[in-house]
């Protein structure tokens, strides 16, 4: 009982709505009087097709119009499509993963493309969004910013929202976070139950003061964001966290086979992290190699992909970001 009252009033006070920041004006009046500077981030692989319309929105918006937004940034994994040269024309900075601290660790997924990116970025504040946002608007980034610039003790924020899928040829108002619903939050559940009230954990939306998140791990790969909630909540406890209502999100639909590659490695995440805290132990190391079912040509086709998940260190720990910002943890 006493757990889920803690857990009502952390949803109480630590939910918010998007309008309730969309005064950008003041916001901007906070982010002056704080001194802080803001930087967005998009980590990108083969997303065309949607980055353009991102980017200039931000640009148009909150970068010239009303400058929230400081410094507007791409951290692409190695695109064939013309990504690079769409975010370059939209007036992002872009830089290729494998090429940001090269020789530290291999560049391996989403996770190590975010890592990678708080050495390119400057800000004290520090918003990522996914790239594959079909019906983006400006909410989508000053919904986070609003409470990290309004309530000095909320230090990171994630965003939820409705996500239609689509199905039998027509887009269904809800359905999407099926990893969310059959994976993450079961564990959430199991292992640590005041995440359980985080709406979307596992949101490609979210930000948080530098001096935090520079001071956490990160996971490699889809693992990064159970990671990333698990260690802030667990080195500084649910009352830093806050999350925002972005109403819905449009974007790609994975296929069945893709989120379930993700929900490997949203599990190896969590097993890290359990094993490590002494309340998980398994007889043998668990695999990385997933084995996946497909039926092609009238054959049932076995496909096996090799899908580990690394944990990249603090980044105030390196050598190479704290001679560029002077900082430690």
């Amino acid at each position: 009982m006493g757990r889920k009252l803690e857990t009502c009033e952390w949803s109480r006070g630590n939910t918010f709505h998007h309008c309730q920041f969309e005064d950008l004006h003041r916001l901007l009046e906070l982010k002056r009087e704080s001194g802080w500077t803001v930087s967005v981030c998009l980590p990108s692989m083969n997303e065309a097709s949607t980055i353009g319309p991102i980017l200039e929105t931000i640009v148009r918006d909150l970068m010239e119009r009303i400058p929230l937004v400081d410094q507007l940034c791409v951290v692409d994994g190695g695109s064939s499509d013309g990504t690079r040269e769409v975010a370059r024309a939209a007036g992002a900075e872009v830089f290729l993963q494998e090429e940001i601290l090269p020789g530290r660790f291999q560049p391996l997924g989403k996770g190590d493309a975010l890592w990678r990116s708080l050495y390119c970025l400057r800000g004290d504040i520090i918003v990522w969004m996914d790239s594959d946002i079909r019906n983006f608007h400006p909410r989508f980034a000053y919904g986070i910013l609003g409470p990290l610039l309004t309530y000095p003790h909320i230090k990171f924020v994630k965003g939820f929202y409705q996500r239609p899928i689509k199905a039998e040829h027509r887009l269904l108002p809800t359905g999407g976070g099926r990893v969310t619903e059959l994976v993450a939050r079961p564990l959430l559940s199991m292992f640590f139950p005041e995440l359980t009230a985080l709406i979307q954990p596992l949101s490609g939306e979210y930000g948080g003061h530098r001096s935090l998140l520079e001071s956490i791990p990160f996971f490699s790969g889809y693992g990064v964001e159970i990671g990333m909630l698990i260690d802030i909540y667990t080195r500084h406890g649910m009352g830093v966290i806050g999350q925002v209502d972005l109403e819905e999100r449009q974007h790609r639909n994975q296929t069945l086979p893709a989120l379930g590659r993700m929900a490997f490695q949203v599990m190896q995440a969590v097993f890290v992290r359990l094993r490590e805290e002494g309340r998980l132990s398994l007889r043998d190391d668990y695999q990385v190699v997933m084995t996946q079912v497909d039926y092609r040509d009238g054959e049932y086709i076995l496909d096996r992909w090799f899908l580990p998940v690394e944990e990249r260190p603090p980044m105030a720990e390196l050598e190479e970001y704290r001679a560029l910002f002077g900082t430690g943890v």
